[in-house]
């Protein structure tokens, strides 16, 4: 392509951006700007026009999905040499120089790449060999620490040394050092030891570390604001000598924190390279004015940013919604009745929430509305590994006749009950004509088990004592038992720490599940069969062809990247978005993680945005009130086209005035959401009448009387406190323990 050709593709700050390529550069690009675009036109603009030979321009970037598209892309753009211009994932960069440079470091060069599975079994061999208990030093967990130790580039050495003293850290110390001593054994490096090798070859090898230098005198690096410190070290040393560097990134999308990612790398590049010039891409390309005019209005609140401004040539659009509903339930029904009644493609829409658990309510209205989907980073809600082993408990506690749930669960957690053992209780099973549970209960008839006879005794009698539980316990109350007497959940918290809040939220989701079926029953004869006959209709459903047109239902973090017509983020609440834990954090920059996240949501919506909360929602198997996200606070009024007072009562009370208008002038477009689902029909139907609180002159009880709650039962109240709308009462209930409500909801009534 010529090059003025080429240019005629770009806004000015992309030219200026692809024609910039001596000495370090940062450029910050906006979501929506065009970032690809001017990478791969520099990588073109270097060849044809500066003379810059392929071979000495590296393309770093994070999956293989992005290095294949700018891979495409450089190919169409350059005449000549394309194909010797690295495009590369990090991995797979260090790989190509580990093949060729490791023996340096001891290993041969036909090393062996281990992969997840092959980490967790070396891991669990280490362990066994370490005599460590498996309940306390779990695989899974111990490499999550492992790969963050690395990702730090700590050596198990130097683990050791800052572990003197502390016996946990002392023994992770020793399991660190002869998992690497056994990878060296098997000629082995794991994903993370790429890196580090590589760095650590760079570092110590003069000779290799100029080669490479000189080999790549103009470096990009895509998505920087997610490397971490090994990653910026391995930059750092291949751009050493001509420092001609240029990394591309957006400060505001960082939010992959958990993961390691430094946002100190971004926001720091001035300071490690001096004289480093700075190029912003602030035209956005995707969204109308109004949808970017929010998500400006809420990523000006956090300090630690660059300064930017997304600015675009659409239309202005029409405005956003904020949408307020009783409960998730009913949050999810209104969603899920909106898109089946919408005039365009399916795979148009997305559904975002901040965790994985909230998938389910949505799942469920939009299997019930033959709404067709897919579950995006992540599998169907009762595919979970934790929900099918709960489940599992469930069917065995119930009736014990579904022999793949009892083999599911009996070495789960961990009884030293292991495959042999199986299949001879299976052999023992067909040559008796039992069932495979009734097997385990006659199993001291079996003469082939041995010493695991007792492992099984001890894990019949933990079904048969939930069985006996099961007779009076409500369902939320069986499964909150299932996973603390079978060990399950003890098992779970030695996982990766990440890893457990995403499966016990996932739990707690089964256990709101429970609760609503209880709520919503119309009798208490068999329950639990009727609880696990409704789960399976959902479970069971077909799952929709790849190529169908369908809703993609997804996580805030799954979404980055990708862009759609429609956009609801649901459950918009302090507490869970913003999460509880950056609310309560003693320093902002857990809370600037969340609010870079919900600016990342925002942005997805190319028309149409909708926000959604409840005032109830379902957590722990109880109802609790929420507030509106702080996030909706910091959205002017302008921009919203329907208001719910208790959104903005706080607005109204510092002045401001709260103005009604119908986007569009009133005309509906194919975006515009059907006025009998979403709009003040449903406000004044849903949510106004029941939400209205009458505060009673007095309550006929006080602390120390004795009540009586219509599902918690009876109890003590301990406290009283007057508030302004309503008498908050704290009751310490005989089955549940203690819980606070208002007294206008709760409806004690004195005994």
């Amino acid at each position: 392509m010529k090059l003025e050709n080429m240019f005629e593709q770009l806004n000015p700050m992309q030219r200026k951006a692809v024609e910039t390529t001596e000495g370090p550069l940062l450029i910050l690009a906006g979501a929506g700007s065009g970032k690809t675009r001017a990478l791969t036109h520099r990588i073109a603009y270097l060849i044809e026009e500066k003379g810059v030979n392929p071979w000495n321009i590296l393309a770093i970037t994070f999956t293989n999905k992005a290095a294949g598209e700018m891979r495409d892309r450089v190919d169409r753009l350059v005449s000549f040499g394309a194909e010797n211009v690295w495009v590369s994932t990090f991995h797979s960069a260090c790989v190509r120089i580990l093949r060729r440079h490791i023996e340096g470091l001891g290993y041969t060069t036909n090393f062996t790449i281990y992969d997840g599975d092959d980490q967790k079994t070396l891991m669990r061999q280490i362990l066994k060999q370490l005599d460590m208990d498996p309940k306390v030093y779990r695989e899974k967990a111990v490499l999550a620490r492992v790969s963050s130790l690395k990702n730090e580039m700590v050596s198990p050495g130097e683990f050791s040394a800052r572990s003197a003293g502390n016996f946990r850290e002392s023994q992770m110390a020793e399991i660190y050092a002869a998992y690497q001593e056994e990878l060296k054994k098997n000629n082995a490096l794991d994903f993370d030891d790429l890196l580090v090798r590589t760095v650590e070859l760079l570092k110590d090898d003069q000779d290799v570390r100029e080669y490479y230098q000189n080999r790549f005198r103009y470096i990009m690096v895509d998505e920087y604001q997610d490397t971490n410190h090994v990653q910026f070290k391995l930059i750092e040393l291949l751009a050493g000598k001509y420092k001609n560097l240029c990394v591309v990134g957006d400060d505001d999308q960082s939010i992959y924190r958990f993961r390691g990612a430094d946002i100190r790398n971004i926001l720091e590049f001035e300071t490690e390279y001096p004289g480093a010039q700075v190029i912003r891409l602030e035209q956005n390309y995707r969204s109308t004015k109004t949808i970017l005019e929010a998500a400006n209005q809420i990523i000006q609140n956090n300090e630690g940013r660059k300064e930017k401004r997304l600015w675009t040539e659409n239309e202005e659009g029409e405005k956003l919604r904020i949408c307020a509903f009783e409960t998730g339930a009913d949050e999810a029904e209104a969603v899920a009745a909106e898109v089946a009644s919408l005039d365009i493609p399916y795979r148009d829409v997305a559904v975002l929430y901040r965790t994985n658990a909230q998938s389910r309510l949505l799942e469920e209205r939009f299997v019930h509305k033959n709404i067709p989907y897919q579950v995006v980073g992540g599998v169907n809600f009762y595919q979970r590994k934790e929900i099918k082993d709960i489940l599992a408990y469930l069917k065995t506690i119930d009736s014990g006749m579904d022999d793949l749930a009892v083999q599911r669960i009996i070495n789960v957690p961990r009884r030293g009950i292991g495959a042999t053992s199986i299949g001879k209780i299976m052999n023992f099973a067909g040559a008796n004509h039992l069932r495979f549970y009734e097997a385990l209960k006659e199993s001291y008839l079996a003469d082939t088990l041995g010493k695991v006879h007792g492992k099984i005794k001890g894990f019949v009698e933990v079904i048969e004592k939930l069985r006996e539980q099961a007779a009076v316990l409500t369902l939320p109350e069986l499964i909150e038992a299932v996973i603390r007497d079978t060990g399950y959940e003890d098992e779970l918290k030695n996982d990766d720490a990440v890893s457990v809040q995403a499966r016990m939220e996932n739990i707690q989701e089964l256990i709101n599940k429970a609760s609503d079926f209880v709520i919503h029953a119309k009798d208490r004869e068999g329950l639990l069969t009727r609880f696990l006959e409704e789960v399976a209709l959902v479970a069971d459903i077909d799952r929709t062809n790849e190529d169908e047109d369908r809703v993609l239902l997804m996580t805030l973090h799954s979404a980055k990247g990708l862009e759609f017509s429609r956009v609801y983020i649901t459950g918009m609440e302090d507490g869970l978005f913003p999460s509880g834990k950056s609310v309560n954090a003693e320093d902002d920059s857990l809370l600037e993680e969340e609010r870079r996240l919900a600016y990342v949501g925002v942005t997805r919506a190319k028309r149409a945005l909708v926000l959604t909360w409840s005032r109830r929602r379902m957590v722990n198997g109880e109802s609790r009130w929420c507030k509106p996200s702080r996030f909706l606070d910091e959205i002017p009024l302008e921009l919203l086209e329907h208001y719910q007072a208790s959104v903005w009562s706080s607005r109204q009370e510092r002045g401001d005035t709260v103005q009604q208008q119908p986007a569009n002038g009133g005309k509906r477009s194919p975006y515009s959401a059907p006025k009998a689902v979403f709009g003040e029909d449903a406000y004044t139907r849903n949510i106004g009448k029941q939400f209205t609180v009458t505060k009673a002159d007095s309550l006929d009880y006080q602390a120390g009387d004795r009540v009586r709650h219509m599902k918690y039962g009876d109890g003590t109240v301990t406290a009283v406190v007057d508030g302004k709308k309503d008498y908050e009462v704290t009751v310490n209930f005989d089955r549940v323990g203690q819980k606070k409500m208002f007294a206008s909801f709760a409806k004690l009534e004195k005994i």
